[in-house]
């Protein structure tokens, strides 16, 4: 007998405010290398502990489509060329990306099995999530909805819980068939009675000597049909809006992007509230594999690798005396000296230090700055395209500097700048640029001048990247004096400034 394939479904939504500094809205913390000790991001984490699994076809991603680069180039890091990256205009929850990945896996008439996984998660233990998933293949191919529940370490108020309808055996199976482990459990799917909301820590305690509840995870496991019928049934609205969506989606490179006012009138739903809590099929599985969902600097600290004195050290990072600490550097040297349970946390333009029972906090202060408008909030200085990266520098009255990096092979697209002329400086490689339609080759320490309104473009027809300082000077130095002709990505024109563009708001945005 042919086995089912089995399609991972990845979701790569969220923005993970409380790892401010390092995670922000243009690069949440699914696509940093936080958990372990090598340099593979969250979300190729999420892919690779997936090897092993029986039938396990490529995967199917659903991103913000501000961030649809940064997932494709991932992917292309490991190795994986996806099925499929579909591409929300806006977020609308976990209901309608799993109804449009349901659609889009049954469109060509297969009917697979969907593994649901959030892109920024830690799993410690992956043998032991794998033997776990192919554990409920038999009661997901017979047509239940399977969750899998966290066996609780401690009474946690901060996580949902669910109530088996019946005591669950809490060891994990050994092999990835769901044989006997050595205390002699077999790890079966049981019905759910019932979804509870975050508890207070009294009523915790209770759930915990039950034997039944285990952790809100939000994964999943099911048929494309059967999570389709199931939200037909009790969220028709929802599959609906994801229906002419993808009916009018618009292919788009290697993505598809979903129509955007289709989706934007999707109902915001998570699967749980819309069909879990009210299906008759749902089922749970314990899973015990040192889970966590990475929501503070402080659950960093717990699953991660800490030295003798119980401090996690991450990048150039020099302690003495200290203990207990996450101390992390991107850039500068970290020096912690006797110092106890602090975070401390640099990146190129931000460095935290909190408190470890107090990191959780941070996002208050995310909030604060987005109210003071404060670029910190949002974005790093180094900002990612398609061709590459660039970062900023320093910038002054009516002028900036940025170092830019381009991919081999890669372009910039066909533009023009209303209020700034550049000056490009290569530093490293060989750069092709065109200028109103004349191309000339610049090497290392050459440079070239683009006046203000001159069409012009830069392309890497090397094999090793290009690197160029830019300096850019004039009266309005925003990523709006944008005017593009061509574009090899898909991207749209930026907007053509306007007389409204004489306020100098030089915010790290986007390059295009």
């Amino acid at each position: 007998m042919v086995p089912t394939p089995l399609v991972p479904v990845i979701l790569c939504g969220g923005t993970g405010t409380r790892l401010w500094p390092l995670s922000r809205a243009s690069y949440p913390k699914q696509y940093w290398p936080l958990a372990g000790s090598g340099e593979e991001t969250l979300l190729q984490q999420t892919h690779q502990r997936l090897k092993g699994l029986p039938a396990l076809a490529p995967p199917l991603l659903i991103c913000n489509e501000d961030h649809r680069f940064i997932v494709a180039e991932q992917m292309r890091q490991i190795n994986v060329e996806p099925a499929g990256i579909l591409l929300e205009p806006v977020g609308r929850n976990t209901a309608p990306a799993v109804a449009v990945a349901a659609l889009q896996a049954t469109a060509s008439g297969a009917d697979p099995l969907l593994l649901v996984l959030a892109a920024d998660h830690v799993i410690n233990q992956p043998e032991r999530f794998r033997a776990t998933v192919a554990a409920g293949i038999a009661a997901a191919e017979a047509g239940r909805l399977v969750t899998f529940g966290i066996v609780p370490t401690a009474p946690e108020t901060g996580y949902g819980y669910i109530e088996a309808a019946e005591p669950l055996a809490l060891a994990n199976p050994q092999a990835s068939d769901g044989t006997p482990d050595q205390a002699g459990a077999v790890l079966v799917p049981v019905p759910i009675a019932r979804f509870v909301e975050k508890p207070d820590l009294s009523t915790a305690e209770a759930f915990l000597a039950t034997g039944r509840f285990t952790w809100n995870s939000g994964m999943f496991l099911f048929r494309a049909s059967a999570i389709l019928a199931e939200l037909e049934r009790l969220a028709p609205e929802v599959v609906s809006a994801c229906r002419d969506a993808l009916d009018n989606d618009s292919p788009d490179l290697e993505f598809l992007r979903l129509e955007r006012e289709a989706f934007a009138n999707c109902t915001n739903v998570a699967l749980d509230v819309a069909v879990m809590e009210k299906t008759s099929l749902g089922a749970v599985l314990p899973l015990d594999a040192e889970w966590s969902d990475v929501g503070s600097w402080a659950a960093l600290w717990e699953t991660g690798q800490r030295d003798g004195a119980g401090n996690v050290l991450r990048g150039r990072v020099i302690s003495e005396n200290s203990r207990n600490c996450y101390l992390r550097s991107e850039h500068r040297l970290v020096v912690g000296l006797g110092v106890e349970d602090l975070v401390v946390v640099e990146t190129d333009d931000v460095v935290l230090v909190a408190h470890r029972d107090r990191a959780q906090e941070v996002k208050a202060i995310v909030g604060r700055l987005e109210r003071e408008g404060a670029p910190e909030s949002k974005a790093h200085r180094r900002i990612y395209r398609p061709w590459g990266h660039y970062d900023g520098v320093v910038e002054g009255e009516r002028w900036q500097v940025k170092k830019i990096e381009v991919k081999p092979g890669a372009s910039l697209s066909l533009q023009m700048h209303h209020h700034r002329a550049e000056h490009w400086v290569v530093v490293k490689g060989t750069a092709m640029v065109e200028k109103n339609g004349v191309e000339e080759l610049v090497g290392e320490n050459q440079s070239t001048y683009i006046p203000l309104g001159a069409r012009h473009r830069l392309r890497n027809p090397g094999k090793i990247p290009v690197q160029m300082i830019e300096v850019q000077s004039g009266p309005y130095l925003g990523e709006d004096d944008i005017v593009r002709f061509e574009d090899r990505y898909g991207r749209t024109d930026m907007a053509t400034a306007t007389a409204t563009a004489n306020t100098n708001t030089n915010t790290a945005t986007a390059k295009p």
